[in-house]
């Protein structure tokens, strides 16, 4: 079999429910549930950290977080680190990537992110829309395009935002058009490609074009997935970030009014709606050029939203399937079978070792991922683990004490561990959900003495895990 192009469709902070392929017959999302409908559909996808760098370095290297050391956002992936990005380009891929990265460190009060040895011929790199660095793709594209926009847009107080543009001038489309005119003109033809088209979008502040908007303003939309008194039986710090996000930075889920609530859903549906509208115009230009059938398509989202869900808004410390369970679809009509669903476990850590098994490359030195190809395919003896492993480590807006927490996802259970001073009250807090029973994650079983038993079994495992999964790759010279 050729070795196929590859093409990587991300977006960020997208819950895996956001999509009607995963049932939510609230969404409008006909380009992905078509892609979903000609490829393979893995129900249950697990990033490796519910904030951004940290899961994206895991992506990148293919590697556990605990592992590759880029802890939170802002804390960079060593330089050591290899990239299967830079893999793929060794090995005769033509790399290129559009839009946000955050691999190489700090992207806030205008830095500008570190370029990593990530192999990228096409880097036209944006990490968001909003006001930062001169060297933001997009914003120099909307400069000369659009001035009046782009100074508009940048001025606080002036009634005019990045993430309400005109839909020809979002920065969603422009993540379209870029993907589009490397496939149509800027690829090296006499290559595969990987390329990489990262969308900033469903990611808060909560804004859409209007005419996205628009389509559901009006509808009646389900509530948060919560009920009285819910986090009063979990660990405090959910409660804090209940009424103030983002360690105090942020609104918190208490001030918000049942119509703002409706509408920030009704804007993060609109967001996504709109990528996408750009998804099927990039899987047209696929087809019309001649690409579809030996180009692997996977489609995913480095984490997910709250979205009011447990009374809780954005992200952080919480490990809840709306915050660390995301959409992975892989569509390979000359090498995966069509409208099929996997519902073992996966992780983000296994897309590296996936790519480049499809490229025919040796696999990464210190890789810890599986390649998901022979499961995609319903081989018999396709590898799979049976858990999944997602870290927290005080990322953000730190906490005064600090929060670290570790999930494990394992047969029927999720485990939550509140890491700290063996002293402090989160040190003996935790979540322990039977997700068979209680799907929602609205009992936490954590004190309950009738399981007992199965939490220390899952903490047990959770040590396994954790040394399992140590970075062990430097070569041993001798026994002493």
């Amino acid at each position: 079999m050729n070795r196929p192009n590859i093409l990587l469709i991300c977006t960020d902070q997208q819950r895996f429910d956001a999509m009607g392929a995963y049932g939510n017959d609230e969404i409008d999302t006909p380009n992905l549930d078509r892609l979903a409908g000609q490829g393979v559909l893995f129900d249950n996808c697990y990033v490796q950290s519910p904030v951004c760098g940290p899961s994206r370095a895991s992506l990148m290297s293919g590697r556990y977080v605990h592992a590759h050391g880029a802890w939170a956002n802002g804390v960079g992936l060593p330089a050591h680190e290899r990239l299967f990005s830079r893999s793929l380009a060794d090995h005769g891929y033509d790399c290129g990537l559009v839009g946000k990265f955050h691999v190489g460190g700090a992207c806030f009060g205008g830095r500008l992110e570190p370029r990593l040895d990530d192999g990228f011929r096409v880097f036209r790199w944006a990490h968001d829309p909003y006001p930062g660095s001169s060297e933001n793709a997009y914003h120099r594209w909307l400069r000369a395009v659009r001035p009046d926009l782009y100074e508009a847009a940048a001025q606080a107080g002036s009634g005019t935002g990045f993430d309400t543009l005109p839909t020809e001038f979002h920065y969603s489309r422009w993540i379209g058009d870029e993907t589009i005119d490397y496939l149509r003109r800027s690829r090296d033809a006499d290559k595969p490609f990987f390329f990489v088209a990262n969308f900033f979008d469903p990611h808060h502040g909560f804004g859409a074009p209007k005419e996205y908007v628009d389509r559901y303003r009006g509808r009646a939309l389900r509530g948060p997935v919560t009920r009285d008194q819910e986090l009063a039986g979990k660990p405090p710090v959910l409660t804090e970030a209940s009424h103030r996000s983002y360690a105090g930075h942020a609104r918190g889920y208490t001030e918000y009014t049942g119509s703002e609530l409706h509408d920030v859903r009704a804007a993060y549906y609109a967001m996504v709606s709109l990528v996408d509208d750009e998804v099927g115009r990039i899987l047209a230009a696929l087809d019309e050029e001649g690409l579809a059938e030996d180009t692997l398509v996977v489609f995913t989202s480095d984490h997910g939203e709250m979205l009011g869900d447990h009374q809780l808004m954005l992200k952080g410390p919480m490990m809840y399937e709306c915050a660390v369970r995301v959409p992975l679809v892989m569509r390979w009509p000359a090498g995966l079978p069509a409208g099929e669903r996997r519902a073992e476990l996966v992780q983000w850590v296994d897309l590296a070792a996936t790519f480049l098994a499809a490229a025919q490359a040796p696999p990464l030195p210190g890789g810890q991922g599986l390649n998901l190809l022979p499961l995609a395919r319903g081989e018999r003896d396709a590898p799979v683990r049976g858990w999944a492993l997602c870290e927290y480590r005080n990322s953000g807006h730190p906490y005064d004490e600090p929060v670290h927490t570790t999930m494990l996802r394992h047969d029927r259970w999720k485990l939550v561990v509140y890491h700290g001073a063996p002293s402090t009250t989160r040190a003996r807090s935790g979540e322990l959900y039977d997700l068979e029973a209680d799907p929602a994650e609205l009992d936490n079983l954590w004190d309950d003495p009738a399981h007992a038993v199965a939490r220390l079994e899952l903490q047990e495992l959770l040590l396994d895990v954790l040394v399992a999964t140590e970075d062990r790759s430097r070569p041993r010279d001798a026994y002493w």
